[in-house]
């Protein structure tokens, strides 16, 4: 039955990709100016992604170092420099290669899960966030995995989530070679290490994807409970600024609740 139920719900993530790339393609060829296209990002990728751009700015204008914004627990603890805490998450490197590719995954994958699984459920992927970030800094502490700056895990953590969605998608490799989306992850990760990048920040974000995968979908799948459910402080901060657009009550959400079954699935609108 789990196999099945798996099953099932993948042909139907691939669907709504199919659908939901066609339609944000031609929304997209209706757009004028990049300004629009900026206009029309979801809120949370949108204030994510201009943080970490701005920050790379700064950075090439010379307005800061980055050892200011790294991840030191010594400099939290013992100097109080939580800002340390945040700041490690929004900075990608200069101006790149590595920095637009980052940069672009942010605009692809975040923006069709904000948009496709997470839509109208702005509270929940504004709660993922936190928790990647949070789970994050918990595995940094450790010191095989520790690392300085966070952002690349962060993102990475992103293309796992949306590479578990959307497992049956297909993905192309610089026009070369075209694989599932349930190996994106991995292949990016072995193409950072070809390239010379650290694994450990891609590595650092597939594990906290993983962990938020199974804490809300694959554990919730084989009959147990969802444990990670967006708290109502989130829920109240979306409301009260107002992020995103307002919640629907959906009736499928309601009945699946309510029954006893092994699947209390979630339904989505198609043109994520």
């Amino acid at each position: 039955l789990y196999d099945t139920i798996s099953e099932e719900r993948s042909k139907f993530r691939t669907l709504n990709y199919q659908i939901g790339f066609r339609l944000n393609h031609l929304h997209r060829n209706a757009m004028s100016s990049p300004g629009e296209y900026y206009k029309a990002l979801p809120p949370i990728i949108k204030a994510y992604g201009t943080a970490c751009f701005v920050a790379t700015a700064a950075y090439e204008l010379g307005l800061y170092s980055p050892l200011y914004i790294a991840l030191f627990y010594s400099e939290v603890f013992y100097r109080f420099q939580v800002w340390r805490l945040f700041t490690n998450f929004f900075f990608l490197g200069g101006f790149s290669i590595n920095f637009g590719i980052r940069l672009l995954m942010i605009l692809r994958y975040g923006v069709q899960l904000e948009k496709g699984v997470f839509d109208r459920r702005t509270a929940d992927f504004l709660w993922m966030m936190i928790f990647g970030a949070f789970s994050l800094l918990v595995l940094s502490a450790i010191p095989f995995f520790w690392t300085p700056f966070m952002a690349v895990s962060l993102v990475f953590m992103l293309v796992y989530v949306w590479s578990r969605e959307f497992p049956n998608a297909l993905v192309s490799f610089y026009g070369l070679v075209s694989l599932k989306a349930f190996y994106l992850p991995w292949v990016t990760l072995a193409l950072d290490v070809i390239f010379g990048s650290p694994i450990m920040p891609d590595l650092l974000g597939i594990i906290a994807g993983h962990l938020f995968y199974f804490l809300t979908v694959l554990h919730p799948l084989a009959g147990g409970k969802n444990i990670l459910k967006t708290p109502m402080w989130v829920h109240k901060l979306v409301a009260r600024w107002r992020i995103g657009p307002p919640p629907i009550t959906r009736v499928n959400d309601v009945q699946q609740e309510s029954s006893s079954g092994v699947f209390r699935g979630r339904s989505y609108r198609l043109n994520g």
